[in-house]
């Protein structure tokens, strides 16, 4: 048996009227010739006249080599290995479950190949004694694999075919299936004019942050009076946005009671990078909306020299007269003391 090769599911061959996923890999006169990617690459047809309701006019259009493609399974020859599929016969509702179906098996797939290239052993012995008892009992192998990361007793149901196996399969799933946290936010204007205006705006706010859990944490940040935002990182979507909508429940009770008004200006919702950047960038310009910057700072940063102060004539400081210093070095000074000597000599 194959360290890398196995069918995805118990039965060797599809069943009628099933769904599979195939690899086109050559186009004759008869039809396309495919490889059932969900059962060990095993060779499979599509009639030409499976290939589409309406006339066919190219084939190219249709279906090309190399491509995926869904189709339903018409008859299975177990004893000759003949497999006959049709195109034309799904619909697109079909194709989309039986693409979540692939992409999990794909998933599971890749994760015991990795155990069975480190332990060493065949990979059918691990789908046999691992994968598909799961997926009698959870539906889905993955499923089970995304339980077991919080139920880890889970796996005292199977029979491993040694401890490594079991050690290097629950490593490899921490690190593959461990979900991401989800953010969530949501937006409200918060107002209130009576006496305890801003105290009972601070307290609503605490009322809402009170609501967080040890999985779901609430924070509350001021973009611009009235305008806050609530966030929370979460692995559940649903939780989060539960939390949310009870913080905000918990605002607008409070700031009832004191006379003010919370208004719902964003809904919550999860959010993406670009919506935090553009939330960072608004952040950002009210910051500088509101920040006070001095005429004399304003000049200095722009490189303007400063204006001259000149006094008004009836300001105290233009009245005081400027008068020389005696003993001055300065030109005037002496000419003004010669002034004065004539003066007196002519007396």
């Amino acid at each position: 048996m194959s360290l890398t090769n196995c069918r995805y599911y118990e039965e060797k061959y599809p069943e009628v009227d099933s769904y599979v996923m195939v690899n086109v890999k050559q186009i004759a006169e008869m039809g396309a010739y495919v490889k059932l990617l969900e059962y060990d690459n095993i060779d499979g047809m599509i009639l030409l006249s499976e290939l589409s309701r309406r006339r066919i006019r190219s084939i190219q259009k249709l279906i090309r080599v190399g491509r995926n493609e869904v189709v339903v399974v018409l008859r299975v020859d177990k004893e000759k290995g003949y497999i006959d599929l049709s195109k034309r016969r799904v619909s697109a509702e079909d194709v989309v479950k039986c693409e979540e179906r692939f992409n999990k098996s794909k998933m599971v797939h890749s994760i015991l190949r990795h155990v069975a290239e480190k332990t060493k052993i065949p990979l059918e012995d691990l789908y046999s004694s691992i994968s598909w008892p799961l997926m009698k009992k959870f539906g889905h192998t993955v499923d089970a694999f995304k339980y077991s990361i919080t139920n880890p007793d889970m796996w005292d149901e199977i029979t491993f075919p040694n401890e490594a196996v079991k050690e290097e399969l629950m490593t490899y799933i921490g690190k593959r299936l461990t979900p991401q946290p989800t953010k969530v936010r949501a937006d409200v204007e918060v107002t209130c004019f009576g006496y305890d205006g801003i105290d009972a705006i601070k307290d609503a706010l605490r009322a809402a942050e009170a609501k967080q859990t040890a999985e779901t944490p609430v924070k509350v940040k001021l973009v611009s009076p009235p305008l806050y935002v609530l966030t929370s990182q979460c692995l559940s979507k649903e939780s989060g946005i539960a939390v949310l909508e009870s913080a905000i429940q918990a605002i607008d009770e409070n700031i009832k009671a004191a006379g003010g008004v919370c208004a719902i200006k964003m809904a919550p919702k999860a959010v993406t990078e670009s919506d935090d950047a553009e939330l960072k960038k608004l952040m950002e310009e009210k910051a500088l909306e509101n920040m006070e910057v001095s005429g004399d700072e304003s000049e200095a940063a722009n490189g303007e020299p400063d204006a001259p102060v000149t006094d008004a004539p009836n300001s105290p400081r233009a009245s005081i007269p400027l008068t020389p210093r005696k003993g001055g070095n300065d030109a005037s000074g002496e000419r003004e003391d010669n002034t004065e000597a004539e003066g007196s000599s002519g007396f």
